[in-house]
């Protein structure tokens, strides 16, 4: 049985969008399938658009999982519906998801935004449930 592991990244300011680019790139160029859970379909829109611009001199193949297309091929899958639609082991979280969704992925990315208490409260449970599940937890800064 693989260990599961879920990794919090410490945001002490609000920006996300550029730690779901950095390592989506991160787990990418390591060979790795990745799937980023977004909190709707409009989140997805600006973050597909956005990873075919972000950085000049590099490119992310990805596609966007509207239901409409498919992804299985795809190294890269932004999702808002907790379906992984390529396969991946890897899942960076945009948006909470259901433990039952997160037991499938050998490494779960979380985030820890300790820039506000509702925020920093609602991580920290998170952990809690990670640990409890069976998750082996740790924080990046």
């Amino acid at each position: 049985m693989t260990l599961r592991r879920a990794e919090f990244i410490r945001l002490r300011k609000p920006e996300k969008a550029r730690h779901l680019f950095e390592l989506t790139a991160e787990f990418y160029n390591a060979g790795q399938r990745v799937l980023i859970l977004v909190a709707d379909d409009d989140q997805g829109i600006k973050l597909d658009h956005f990873l075919w611009t972000w950085k000049r001199d590099s490119f992310l193949p990805h596609a966007f999982d509207n239901g409409a297309v498919e992804c299985l091929g795809e190294p890269i899958v932004i999702a808002s519906a907790e379906r992984n639609a390529n396969a991946s082991r890897v899942v960076i979280l945009g948006r909470p998801a259901t433990l039952n969704f997160l037991r499938q992925f050998d490494t779960v990315i979380d985030f820890a935004e300790t820039y506000d208490n509702d925020l920093t409260a609602a991580s920290r449970q998170r952990y809690r449930a990670y640990q409890e599940a069976g998750f082996a937890t740790s924080l990046r800064e």
